[in-house]
């Protein structure tokens, strides 16, 4: 392992740790603990490796770990699929190829795609999370793009981004996990480092949220904006790797048929339609 990601799987492997309780590994809660999580000697109870390996792991001192012994830990520790994937890649073990930048430019195939969903908010974003494209009514929906084509700029720099997502913390949550696995498939991307001392810089929360370690992709997930146009909307959000173009992902948003919300999405998409004055 590298200097830096050493110094990540070592973190990862603490925060982690701190973030599984006893209880949740059948494991009874005895003696004074200093974090709610689980002592280290107990992780390597659990993983099947001696608690001087594991101390050794967790401080940079064991330097290559086996496949079995990080599926060991991943099971230990409760990692889904993609946290197991991110111990992998910091571990340096297995088919982890030096990943490519990710292109800037998307596929006119897939503009053309976007733009005849004209009720549905489409986006394609990077590791980064830059958004590369967008489609008219997600332009709407995120008010133009004035303050930043940057997502994590928006969510964690935009004072109007609390209001704007009415469950702000899972979406600060989730965001930070996604940028964190994206920034594990290539540390070394200048744009992802770029983003990432930006936002160390400018926003603690983000600081904060960094440093637990949670590393996971996207999913089916709801998500609830109160716009100021049209009022609050909840929207399903789809994301899909885009294959033609790895580290570019396609999120297309979409309304519950008949419901106050796709009332709101057909105004919204109106109004993205409407010719501007002077535009």
């Amino acid at each position: 392992m590298a200097g830096m990601t050493r110094s990540e799987f070592s973190g990862y492997l603490a925060a982690r740790r701190g973030a599984v309780t006893p209880a949740e590994v059948n494991l009874p809660a005895t003696g004074l603990r200093r974090v709610p999580g689980l002592r280290r000697e107990e992780v390597a109870l659990l993983a099947g490796v001696s608690a001087d390996y594991y101390v050794r792991l967790e401080q940079g001192r064991e330097r290559h770990p086996s496949a079995q012994v990080l599926d060991a830990l991943a099971a230990a520790l409760r990692l889904d699929e993609d946290g197991r994937v991110h111990l992998f890649r910091l571990a340096g073990v297995g088919p982890r190829a030096r990943a490519a930048a990710v292109p800037v430019r998307v596929e006119p195939s897939l503009l053309a795609l976007m733009d005849a969903w004209p009720h549905n908010p489409a986006i394609v974003y990077n590791r980064a999370y830059d958004v590369l494209a967008s489609n008219a009514i997600a332009d709407a929906l995120f008010h133009g793009w004035t303050h930043s084509h940057n997502l994590l700029h928006i969510v964690f720099t935009d004072p109007a981004a609390r209001a704007f997502y009415r469950d702000w913390q899972d979406v600060a949550r989730n965001s930070v996990a996604g940028f964190r696995l994206g920034h594990g498939a290539d540390p070394d991307d200048p744009r992802v480092r770029e983003v990432l001392s930006e936002l160390l810089e400018s926003s603690a929360e983000f600081a904060g949220l960094w440093s637990r370690h949670d590393a996971r992709g996207k999913a089916l997930e709801r998500k609830r904006f109160e716009h100021p146009a049209v009022g609050p909307l909840t929207l399903t959000m789809q994301t899909f790797d885009v294959r033609t173009a790895p580290g570019q992902e396609l999120v297309v948003y979409h309304a519950e048929p008949a419901s106050p919300s796709s009332e709101a999405l057909a105004l919204l998409g109106s109004l993205a339609a409407t010719p501007r004055p002077g535009a």
